[in-house]
């Protein structure tokens, strides 16, 4: 390995490490209590080094939101190929449920926080459904509703992948708050729920499954 080679490994490793304290630290503690040098406390490195890597604790968190939501738009790919669009939206719904229960502290960050002002502002391409997951989920819902797999009286894709969204949403973060902390529930397994959920979304939005 060359010198150029082993510099960028040690840039990738070091950013990597400072994304980690980051993101566990907002989580804990919300993006406005978190100082740029209690994120270099929990990396193990000294303040200098983090403004070396990231202009500001606003440009931290963007490159910290694209990373997560470049990965979760990546674990998509998986189910483009399925040819079946309700098939392909069924899938979907599991992948990021499995997505958000083997990365809660992503998943808080991503669909749980309050973002600060300016994080929009993102090097992710908008609409682009191989990094923006909300273009994935439309894309194939919209590939759905053409093929005419909806009830005829749905008429709008968004509304349709916004309430698919909620759904799986709606179980997934419930498990990540409350299984660990609330022993009055005897909870099932999130995956079996994620299952019920998804099937019986599916089941009352598409024609003649009812």
């Amino acid at each position: 390995m060359g010198i150029a080679e082993r510099r960028e490994r040690e840039r990738q490793e070091a950013q990597g490490r400072i994304l980690d304290a980051a993101r566990e630290l907002f989580v804990a503690h919300g993006y406005e209590a978190v100082s740029m040098r209690q994120i270099a406390e929990r990396a193990e490195y000294s303040p200098a080094a983090l403004y070396f890597h990231f202009e500001d604790k606003k440009a931290l968190f963007r490159a910290l939101c694209e990373q997560d939501f470049r990965a979760l738009a990546q674990r998509f790919q998986g189910v483009a190929g399925i040819a079946d669009p309700l098939q392909r939206l069924a899938e979907i719904g599991r992948a990021y449920a499995d997505f958000a229960l083997r990365h809660p502290n992503h998943y808080r960050l991503m669909f749980m926080a309050p973002k600060p002002m300016g994080a929009s502002e993102s090097l992710l391409e908008r609409n682009n459904p191989d990094e923006d997951a909300y273009a994935f989920l439309l894309r194939a819902v919209k590939d759905a509703w053409s093929a005419g797999c909806f009830r005829p009286e749905l008429n709008d894709p968004e509304l349709i992948a916004q309430t698919l969204w909620a759904s799986i949403h709606g179980v997934v973060s419930l498990h990540i708050v409350k299984r660990e902390e609330d022993e009055w529930i005897d909870w099932r397994s999130p995956a079996e729920a994620v299952e019920l959920m998804t099937a019986a979304t599916l089941r009352g939005l598409a024609r003649g499954r009812r």
